[in-house]
């Protein structure tokens, strides 16, 4: 039955059209993603009896400053220069630009029981309710978080310290996905340790958050879940606990992340697209993503893609990449318990001065703990123009099944200095390494 699915998997994605049309279509998924526009009017949450003192609660204050910007018609929700005490989080509504002002930190309590009551979410690509994110949206048009202000989770006084208390709630959460738990039996919150995200919008369309610093995250930094039309420019985002990561767009579509420094505990960016049946049921990929003129200093990795891939990934383009430090700069991942696609994905001009593992990495079967028989497809991959100085792991790791083999990679105009290993091939299909060296020998290939 297992060498059944893999050839039927196999059977199947040769039948399928690639899904990219090379640097073309960039362009064209560029004039889908507009940035909000607001009405000319401001609402400063001082006028609501915000204090800016750092210990006064002033989320009622916030809170009632968007109502009325909101009520209104839309326009802006300013935080002055100061420290805003939210005590719990703060939920945008359509048409609101929440702008905080340089000089303005959002800062959020650290207590859980803040976060009560739970909100839908998905935690670690499967759908559940929990704690509320400190700053959340759901169901919402038109909304904006911009300026040169920071947003600081405190994660590290609470939160952030959870992981070594997450396993039986994490192995219950992914047992409900796996058995198809009515989604108002996943009810998580209070007396459970599953963190949530600094930033999440759900379900989301015309998304824009620029300029701003997001520091000390509890979980995953920025979370578009399900959003359309999502722009994420000249964002800081400056945060290493651990699962820190910087941006996580997961089944999203039309999404431009730009200008960006990411320094983080984890992935910078890892584009996700659910957890197994829980997102095969949903049947919501992420599509048509452009990240460009970005600077990585991780932990982890730099560009992810993966592991929740089960609703599937193409269309992403990616260019202008400096990469400081990665475990491996680009990697893209899966097991056999997602299913799903990675495919049409084109990367240029990236700059990488060290990592610890490999440069660029495929990986199929990622920590090979799977307990189901779903491949995931990956092809149609043109990566070029990289220059690579120090390389602590493999230059270039592509290893797919052999019932379902990576295919159609092209790898071109690719130099690393120095490599620890310079290449392990296995099970690729339309393999094409051109002018390509390492360690200062050409390493071209075709098969």
């Amino acid at each position: 039955m297992k060498h059944l699915l893999l050839l039927l998997a196999l059977l199947s994605a040769a039948a399928q059209p690639l899904a990219a049309r090379g640097w073309g279509e960039l362009k064209r998924i560029e004039r889908r993603i507009v940035a909000p526009v607001f009405p000319d009017a401001t609402f400063s949450v001082r006028d609501f009896g915000a204090t800016g003192d750092g210990t006064t609660d002033d989320r009622a204050a916030i809170l009632a400053a968007i109502d009325r910007c909101n009520a209104e018609g839309g326009g802006r929700v300013l935080l002055p220069a100061g420290r805003y005490f939210s005590r719990g989080p703060v939920v945008l509504k359509s048409n609101v630009e929440l702008h905080l002002a340089e000089g303005a930190v959002l800062l959020f309590s650290a207590d859980e029981k803040d976060y009560l009551p739970v909100v839908l979410t998905r935690w670690e690509g499967t759908e559940l309710f929990n704690y509320s994110p400190m700053l959340y949206a759901r169901n919402a048009h038109n909304i904006a978080v911009t300026g040169r202000g920071t947003i600081d989770g405190q994660g590290s006084k609470n939160f952030a310290t959870w992981k070594p208390r997450q396993k039986a709630d994490q192995q219950q959460l992914r047992r409900q996905g796996r058995e198809g738990t009515p989604l108002h039996e996943r009810v998580y919150g209070a007396g459970h340790y599953l963190r949530p995200a600094l930033l999440e919008f759900v379900s989301c369309s015309g998304l824009l958050i620029e300029g701003i610093r997001v520091v000390d995250a509890a979980f995953w930094s920025i979370h578009p879940l399900c959003c359309d039309n999502v722009t994420v420019r000249n964002v800081t985002v400056d945060s290493t606990n651990l699962n820190n990561d910087g941006c996580d767009p997961e089944s999203c579509r039309d999404v431009l992340i730009e200008g960006c420094y990411f320094h983080t505990g984890d992935d910078a960016i890892a584009i996700k697209a659910g957890r197994d049946e829980d997102a095969r049921r949903i049947g919501r990929p992420t599509e048509n993503v452009i990240i460009r003129r970005c600077t990585f200093d991780t932990k982890v990795n730099g560009l992810c893609i993966g592991s929740e891939i089960s609703g599937g990934v193409r269309n992403v383009f990616a260019e202008e990449i400096r990469i400081l430090h990665a475990s491996s700069a680009l990697y893209f991942k899966s097991n056999l318990d997602r299913g799903g696609c990675i495919e049409g994905i084109r990367i240029r001009r990236v700059e990488v001065d060290r990592t610890s593992g490999p440069l660029i990495r495929f990986e199929p079967d990622y920590k090979s703990e799977s307990s189901a028989n779903h491949p995931t497809r990956f092809r149609d991959f043109v990566i070029e123009r990289v220059r690579a100085r120090r390389i602590g792991g493999i230059g270039i790791d592509i290893g797919g099944f052999e019932q379902l083999p990576v295919r159609d990679v092209t790898i071109r105009d690719l130099k690393i200095d120095e490599a620890a290993t310079p290449l392990r091939i296995r099970n690729t299909e339309a393999l094409r390494l051109e002018r390509v060296t390492i360690n200062g020998s050409r390493r071209d290939l075709t098969r």
